[in-house]
């Protein structure tokens, strides 16, 4: 278990402020995460990493001369917002581009997705790679769907090298798929991790049994087996690998490198025993190690693991790999003497403005508020149970995201609503609140889905009944977008997608937006239901597709919740004044 902290809801911040005081020569902190505290040569790509904070030395210990530029860091096991990562990308800007890589985990997909576009609107080049080097998150044949792990490191090491060379933002994101390609990862787990302040692990081995290929969070892998000697692991570890070689290569006489990584509770001492047998077989297929790393590389809190990572090196990636880096994690060879990064204004957290809006739309956001109030109330007093829906084939956090969220979004909007900010303005505050404070998957969807409908609204014009029925539909299909979930795919989609469109259909036959809404959200409801006769075809849920039949999506029940909650607050007002005096 995690054994000290103070309040588990400071964790990550306290966290975050103390490895900066230790680190400070070579980080500093930034709104969403840390950048290196060393000037950096302008006219240069930034490398800009990223996820949930509980991982050490992932991400922020890879921040340094050689390696990334910046490290957006999300709460725990929670992916940082799109807000965190556009500010931290563009506090290590050079001038060149950003590239912004992570683990290809939903939450992060989309954040980081959302934030490319919103620097490139900014006019701050942009390109992404999410790192795909698990072999039993998916099979030969669908590697997009496979997750980043000890290969993360890998990736960034290779495009910070081909950066810190002056490659083009093109250049280098070619260097990191190509790193990409090339790298593969097996894990293994003996115990799950226990969050700080948690009561239970948050994911249980049975006694005595390990999980062969099982995640960092609690993944599941390919099955679950009683735990052998560091031998036989070493064995399977290597055999497996070998049998997923990347294309065009010969396994005799290659140059690999390799990573022995311990999750968390899995001594030094332990990796040595089990690395002493892998190099063994290695050495019996002709294979030609050119770098071998034992140790800590990303981790699970107090998880007990490891993972075996190869690295098929090309004369170029090799080169990469072995080039000087100084980070607090991770350190090679001798960096050129850089100076002192110097303060700046960039650096600090601004004062936030409050754009001009019109007497109709701060009235409408006083309604705007009372939305939020209401979907608040009801995410808080259906968490126990959002949670239960979500451990049946997932991870259980779904009703503790929402909440954090909510909480976030409440706060936000009635700050905004005091500072006299428009109906659209409170919106794209809350929405960034939550997805600040929530993380992972719900918090960027919420996020996209609340940031559409204040753009949409705006600060000046009262809102209309077919203003909101656009932007409803523009929420739905910026989810999709971003998301890449699909109708039938078992996710909130199935519920906001038919929402919209019930409430478009019900406008357009003369309805006013109340009588609208509400018949809109009773359909909802029972499109939630009915997700529970459909199987997960993507997210964290998709192993286990078959345990989640009969159980209706965690998301699609909370959405379902929030419109009709929100629909209340439509009734209540059309009770107190003329229909369509706020909103037509």
């Amino acid at each position: 278990m995690t054994w000290l902290f103070n309040n588990p809801s400071d964790f990550a911040k306290e966290m975050v402020a103390g490895f900066v005081s230790a680190n400070a020569d070579i980080v500093r902190q930034v709104p969403g995460g840390v950048i290196r505290n060393t000037q950096s040569q302008q006219g240069t790509v930034a490398i800009i990493i990223g996820g949930g904070s509980g991982h050490y030395p992932a991400f922020a210990g890879l921040v340094g001369q050689g390696l990334a530029h910046g490290a957006a860091m999300g709460n725990l096991f929670a992916s940082p917002s799109a807000q965190q990562i556009c500010s931290v990308a563009k506090a290590a800007n050079n001038g060149a581009g950003v590239l912004l890589a992570f683990g290809n985990y939903a939450g992060d997909v989309l954040h980081f997705g959302l934030a490319r576009e919103r620097l490139i609107a900014e006019g701050i080049p942009c390109e992404l790679i999410a790192v795909t080097d698990d072999i039993t998150s998916a099979g030969q044949h669908e590697p997009e769907k496979r997750r980043g792990v000890a290969g993360d490191l890998v990736v960034f090491k290779a495009a910070a090298a081909a950066a810190e060379q002056g490659a083009s933002l093109e250049e280098v994101l070619t260097v990191a798929r190509h790193a990409n390609d090339r790298t593969r990862t097996i894990g293994v787990a003996f115990s799950g991790c226990t969050l700080p302040g948690a009561e239970q692990p948050l994911f249980t081995i049975p006694q005595g049994q390990m999980g062969f290929g099982m995640g960092i969070h609690g993944e599941p892998g390919i099955r679950e087996i009683a735990v052998p000697g560091a031998d036989e692991l070493a064995t399977m570890l290597v055999e497996h690998l070998l049998n997923d070689v990347p294309s065009g290569v010969s396994i005799k006489g290659a140059r690999v490198g390799a990573i022995l990584n311990g999750l968390g509770s899995v001594k030094y001492e332990e990796l040595f025993v089990v690395w002493h047998s892998v190099q063994q077989r290695l050495n019996e297929q002709g294979i030609i190690l050119a770098d071998i790393q034992v140790g800590e590389f990303v981790t699970s809190f107090d998880m007990a693991g490891l993972s075996l990572t190869l690295i098929w090196f090309s004369e170029a990636l090799e080169a990469q790999w072995q080039a000087p880096a100084y980070t607090s994690a991770f350190r090679r060879g001798a960096v050129i003497a850089a100076q002192p990064r110097q303060a700046s204004s960039d650096d600090e957290c601004q004062q936030q403005t409050v754009p001009a809006a019109s007497d109709a739309s701060r009235s409408a956001a006083v309604r705007v508020v009372a939305m939020v109030d209401a979907l608040a109330e009801v995410v808080i007093a259906n968490v126990d149970e959002l949670g239960r829906i979500d451990a049946v084939a997932g991870d259980g956090d779904h009703g503790m995201g929402m909440e954090r969220g909510v909480r976030a979004a409440r706060e936000s909007a009635h700050q905004y609503l005091a500072l006299g900010a428009g109906a659209g303005t409170v919106l794209q505050q809350a929405a960034d609140a939550w997805a600040d404070n929530a993380g992972g998957t719900s918090g960027a969807i919420w996020g996209v889905i609340l940031n559409t409908l204040g753009t949409a609204l705006g600060n000046q014009q009262q809102p209309q009944a077919d203003t909101v029925v656009q932007a409803v539909s523009d929420a739905a299909h910026g989810v999709m977008h971003f998301g890449k979930a699909k109708p039938g795919d078992k996710t909130l989609v199935d519920v906001l997608l038919p929402f919209s469109e019930a409430l478009n259909e019900n406008v357009k036959k003369g309805l006013p937006l109340a009588q609208a809404w509400h018949a809109a959200a009773s359909y909802a409801q029972q499109c939630a239901k009915d997700t529970s006769q459909l199987l997960p075809k993507i997210g964290r849920a998709r192993p286990l597709a078959e345990r989640s039949l009969g159980t209706p999506d965690a998301g699609a029940v909370s959405l379902a919740m929030i419109v009709t909650a929100v629909g209340g607050c439509f009734t209540e007002a059309a009770g107190r004044e003329k229909e369509g005096a706020v909103w037509q």
